[in-house]
């Protein structure tokens, strides 16, 4: 079928070349505007498929206030830009476009990213279309079933998960009971773990008395329509308390969504999502909750009015309880450690994205677990008991990828004598998991693009292609954007891979889980060394938490396994290495020259440690330490012996 592409372009000469190019490679172009108000027109006159758009348009509105319009229209969208300002991009960014081309561009580069940004938009599409589906299947089971209001309550919040993040759900009629607090909730303290949240319990978190929150309650703004706060709740009045500010205030919350839906007798009853990230609600989330408006009202129907079909009592001193179900509950995420809600967030879009054949990145910083998500993901998906294939990109000499990745003929080359199967062709049927993608050379990329477009790869010294079924997920501690604008990794290939990115966050930002991470790993190794584990001493403790952790959860687990090493199994561990680093750094006294020497040394020594801890304890050779630091591998090892760096060091 012929694609229908609009052009939004100010520059006449730039659109006029444009429309040439696209009607000669087969495309239809149904219009061409240079000002947002002309492209509205011509959306309502002839629906395209894709819509060129440039940022800078004639008027005062740009590319960019069009851009949510086709979102909210689900009409697939390109940015073309020549603007480089960080603030434009970030903006326009925000916005999710299916594509995006830097001016100038070559004609091929350009009919690349409408393929690209056809095949990204196809593909949301649907698995948007499913979700939704499975959603309102899901909705109408809770309504159905046998339940009272809290159990019914607990389901919802984990189903919503997926498609609405949230840190805290709470529900109820509108206006408030001022007498009374009736809404329920609950709060997410675990992936798939939630505490109850009535008005018993929201009186012993703020330690509020029943007559202050009366006052709370009637001070309190009712929303009419659909609303998204960020930071603050609006149509309030300052300094006076609110429920909304309450909970703001008890619970870290930085944004919320509020979601009416009118009963069958006409009354009003309110959804709220609230989120410890800031803007995390958009329009699509509004959209999604839209689609499901029936759904959710027929389920609120039952949670007002339903308890008495109850027939088992729900345990409301059971404050923390896992989710039942075959549906809700994801064993395959539990080596995966802690409860920070950057965390969650990622494990949620894991879970969403692993039943489909979408390709995955994984950003995230070496040693954040990224191997392990991606196992996770296989391991969820239809594909579970397929083969499960790992390669490291940087691991492996520039001159063997190829082989090793799509496989080698007999005498292909000197050293090839036997035909032998790439790690594409053995992951047949399942997963292949691409790690650090970012290092990959440009001749590599192009292979790797093609068997993404065409989903074939073609062994050295054969001339036929072999078609196979494999899901690609990839991982990198890069950041691919900056890659893409330095011209070392192609614009293609970024968004092939990137058609579903998912962020792990630093072990710094989510410092709140080192300490369950360290009693995981302390028990994981004493058992391993078959010594009793009588606990983690304070001052351990405290140091660990202190400390930015450079090399994430990885250097936690050897911290750790060093201290259960060396512990005599009668005392709690104690910490036997320096962690530098800290964030309250420590003041020396200078005295002599001998000192400042002394405090350089041992600078250097800190700096070439934390470098190596980044480089995986490799000093040679690509992405190793001496790379990184742009100097000589001899003249590294030579200062590593003159500072005594040694292999337990790292």
């Amino acid at each position: 079928m012929t694609k229908k592409v609009l052009i939004v372009e100010d520059e006449f000469i730039v659109a006029s070349n444009l429309q040439q190019v696209l009607q000669r490679s087969g495309y239809e172009v149904s219009g061409i505007a240079a000002s947002v108000e002309e492209a509205e027109e011509s959306l309502k006159r002839n629906r395209p498929d894709i819509v060129l758009l440039d940022i800078r348009l004639q008027g005062e509105r740009s590319g960019i206030d069009i851009a949510r319009k086709l979102k909210s229209e689900h009409i697939a969208f390109v940015y073309l830009s020549a603007n480089s300002n960080q603030k434009v991009l970030e903006e326009a960014k925000m916005t999710y476009p299916d594509g995006f081309l830097v001016k100038p561009y070559r004609k091929k580069d350009l009919l690349i990213m409408l393929d690209i940004a056809w095949y990204r938009h196809a593909h949301s599409l649907e698995a948007k279309t499913n979700q939704e589906i499975l959603l309102q299947k899901q909705l109408t089971e809770i309504s159905n079933e046998n339940s009272d209001s809290q159990q019914k309550l607990l389901k919802i919040a984990g189903i919503m998960q997926s498609c609405v993040p949230f840190d805290l759900i709470t529900s109820g009629l509108r206006p408030l009971n001022t007498v009374q607090f009736n809404d329920k909730g609950y709060l997410r303290i675990g992936f798939d773990e939630y505490q109850f949240i009535g008005e018993k319990e929201l009186l012993t978190i703020t330690n509020l008395k029943r007559t202050a929150l009366s006052v709370i309650l009637s001070n309190s703004h009712v929303d009419i329509n659909t609303t998204i706060y960020n930071n603050e709740p609006a149509s309030e009045k300052p300094n006076i308390p609110s429920l909304q500010k309450t909970l703001i205030e008890t619970f870290n919350i930085q944004s919320y969504l509020v979601f009416p839906v009118v009963l069958s007798n006409g009354l009003s009853f309110h959804y709220f999502f609230y989120s410890r990230q800031r803007n995390i609600y958009t329009n699509k989330h509004i959209s999604m909750l839209d689609h499901l408006r029936t759904s959710l009202a027929e389920v609120a129907e039952k949670l007002i009015y339903g308890d008495n079909l109850a027939i088992s009592k729900y345990d409301q001193a059971n404050a923390e309880r896992k989710l039942q179900g075959d549906s809700l509950n994801y064993p395959e995420f539990r080596s995966i450690i802690g409860n920070h809600h950057l965390l969650l967030g990622a494990l949620d879009l894991a879970a969403q994205v692993a039943f489909y054949n979408t390709s995955v990145l994984i950003l995230g910083e070496s040693g954040t677990g990224k191997e392990k998500l991606a196992r996770a993901i296989h391991l969820l998906s239809p594909r579970k008991n397929a083969p499960y294939i790992t390669v490291n990109c940087a691991a492996i000499p520039a001159t063997l990828i190829e082989s090793e990745l799509f496989g080698h003929e007999k005498g292909a080359f000197t050293d090839a004598t036997e035909k032998r199967k790439g790690k594409f062709e053995q992951a047949d049927g399942g997963t292949i998991f691409l790690d650090e993608i970012g290092e990959l050379l440009p001749e590599m990329q192009v292979k790797i693009l093609r068997f993404l477009q065409e989903k074939e790869i073609q062994c050295i010294g054969s001339s036929s292609l072999t078609k196979v079924n494999v899901r690609v997920v990839a991982a990198t501690n890069r950041n691919l954007e900056k890659e893409v604008a330095a011209g070392n990794f192609r614009l293609d290939l970024y968004y092939r891979v990137n058609v579903f990115p998912i962020t792990l966050p630093s072990l710094r930002e989510r410092k709140s889980d080192i300490k369950e991470l360290a009693i995981y790993f302390a028990e994981k190794f004493c058992r391993e060394f078959n010594k009793p584990f009588h606990g983690i001493l304070t001052s351990m403790m405290e140091d660990m938490i202190a400390y930015d952790w450079p090399g994430n959860i990885r250097e936690l687990e050897n911290v750790i396994e060093q201290a259960a090493i060396l512990n005599d199994g009668k005392s709690k561990l104690e910490l036997k290495r320096k962690l530098t680093g800290h964030t309250i750094p420590t003041t020396k006294v200078i005295k002599t020259l001998e000192d400042v020497k002394n405090i350089q040394a041992e600078t250097e020594r800190e700096y070439i440690i934390s470098i190596l801890k980044q480089a995986n304890g490799r000093v040679r050779g690509a992405n190793g330490a001496a790379q990184l630091m742009n100097i000589k591998p001899t003249t590294l090892e030579s200062k590593m012996a003159k500072l005594k760096i040694r292999r337990e060091d790292l």
